[in-house]
């Protein structure tokens, strides 16, 4: 399932911040998830059962896929610098609008655990270029201007969580590199289990 979200985020210190997700920018959008953000250093205190929920972020700065809109290019490229090396935790709650598929009228079942593009081909063209348009924005241009941030970028954990998934993505911006973290190689999704006939529901997270 592809998604696209907007951040509305609180930069609650220099290591971790907090943002609400919606579907769109205007007042018929609605809440269909939350991210948390955490430093490199903040990740590297995380034990390794935690880390497996965690997506990195250094793909999504470097290839141009994440963007703040109405910003000049200089300051959208400052503030991303800040988060070169940095993981998030981002849960899903509502389906509001997938590709080819119903939304839900409200908040169905679990929470969903996203994780990040971290491959070149994995995030669908036709919807990169729709929200270009969209946005008024050029993916191609920030990916070339953000290139000399490559130098900052260290290897990363959850890179090659997706690997499998994608099969036919290739290449990726200089700079993003798994760090070779096994336990960060498998995403946890979630289901609703029901232990018996009128007995209380219990949620059951499984590796896929």
């Amino acid at each position: 399932m592809v998604v696209e979200s907007n951040h509305y985020c609180n930069q609650v210190n220099e290591d971790f911040a907090q943002c609400v997700l919606f579907d769109g920018t205007g007042t018929a959008a609605r809440l269909h998830g939350i991210e948390y953000i955490v430093s490199e250093k903040l990740y590297g205190q995380l034990p390794a059962e935690e880390r497996m929920y965690w997506h990195p972020h250094n793909y999504e700065i470097l290839s141009g896929e994440l963007v703040m809109p109405g910003l000049p290019q200089i300051a959208e490229k400052a503030a991303l610098k800040r988060k070169i090396n940095s993981y998030g935790k981002t849960w899903h709650f509502w389906k509001t609008g997938l590709t080819n598929e119903q939304p839900d009228p409200l908040p169905y079942g679990p929470p969903h655990l996203a994780w990040s593009f971290n491959h070149d081909g994995e995030l669908p063209s036709d919807l990169l270029q729709s929200r270009d348009t969209r946005l008024n924005v050029d993916t191609g241009t920030r990916r070339r201007d953000r290139a000399d941030l490559a130098s900052l970028a260290k290897p990363q954990g959850g890179v090659a969580a997706l690997a499998g998934t994608f099969p036919n993505a290739k290449g990726a911006p200089s700079g993003v590199v798994d760090n070779g973290d096994s336990s960060t190689w498998t995403v946890p999704t979630f289901g609703i289990k029901a232990v018996a006939p009128n007995a209380r529901i219990e949620r059951s997270a499984r590796r896929p």
